[in-house]
């Protein structure tokens, strides 16, 4: 599965970044803790942007690549930031069966946004997921932790003006 990287310019802050080189001089010298120290930064930032895994990268004396490889091969890293509401919409069997597709398009288009992508606002991201374990309230969607279960794409609208703040 292919990751998107961010379109969006890195807003890193001097204060993220202390944190980010206190962790790194932690583990400096034991390539061991490459995943350890990559999870830590992802709190720091909410995701693994370049610039970040430069600055673990020669924080930790492995290659770029290696720290690329491991972002992008472990669905627990993200290389994009997540919107303040991030909209997960579940494709899996159940759900696509009874219209996710169509719901998943129907948001996209809306936000102006593809999978894996934040609006340039920060205020929304679009995640397709697989099976949530809600398959009774097929199709389902999520925005962070509510739960929106038996919806159809004419829905949309009206969940997301609760996230118009």
């Amino acid at each position: 599965m292919h990751k998107k990287v961010s379109k969006l310019p890195f807003k890193g802050t001097a204060e993220q970044e202390k944190k980010l080189l206190e962790v790194i001089e932690t583990y400096r010298g034991d390539q061991s803790w490459l995943m350890t120290v990559m999870q830590k930064a992802q709190d720091i930032y909410g995701y693994l942007p370049f610039e970040v895994q430069k600055m673990i990268a020669e924080g930790m004396n492995v290659p770029l690549e290696k720290v690329y490889g491991v972002a992008t091969f472990y669905s627990q890293f993200s290389l994009s930031p997540k919107g303040k509401y991030n909209v997960s919409v579940c494709l899996g069997t159940a759900c696509y069966v009874k219209g996710s597709g169509e719901i998943f398009n129907k948001l996209s288009e809306k936000l102006g946004i593809g999978p894996d992508e934040c609006t340039e606002d920060g205020k929304f991201s679009l995640v397709a997921t697989r099976c949530i374990g809600a398959c009774g309230l097929a199709p389902v969607m999520m925005v962070n932790e509510d739960v929106y279960g038996k919806i159809t794409a004419d829905d949309i609208d009206k969940i997301l003006e609760k996230y118009s703040d």
